[in-house]
C-alpha cells in the first residue's frame, strides 16, 4: 500500500467520522487519530522487526526510549 493510499484511507475515515457527528462539534480529533493509528502501527512494526526495539525505533524514526514508552503506554510490553 502506498503512502497515498494510507492518506486516502485516513481522509475517507475522517470524512465518515464528521458525517456520523451530524453537526455535533468534534472533540480532540488529533488525539483520537493518533490513538487509533499508533497502536496498530507499533504492533505491525514490532512484528516485522521481530521484536527488536532498536530496529523498530530506527524504522519509525524515533528514539528507542520513546518507542519503549509508547509500547508501555499501549500495553504492548510489560
Amino acid at each position: 500500500m502506498s503512502k497515498k493510499k494510507i492518506e486516502e484511507c485516513i481522509r475517507d475515515s475522517l470524512e465518515q467520522y464528521f458525517k456520523d457527528l451530524r453537526g455535533t462539534e468534534p472533540h480532540s480529533v488529533h488525539d483520537m487519530i493518533v490513538g487509533v493509528v499508533e497502536k496498530p502501527m507499533l504492533e505491525v512494526v514490532m512484528k516485522h522487526a521481530e521484536g527488536n526495539q532498536s530496529k523498530a525505533a530506527e524504522w519509525l524514526g524515533i528514539n528507542r526510549n520513546t518507542l519503549r514508552r509508547k509500547l508501555l503506554d499501549h500495553k504492548l510490553i510489560k
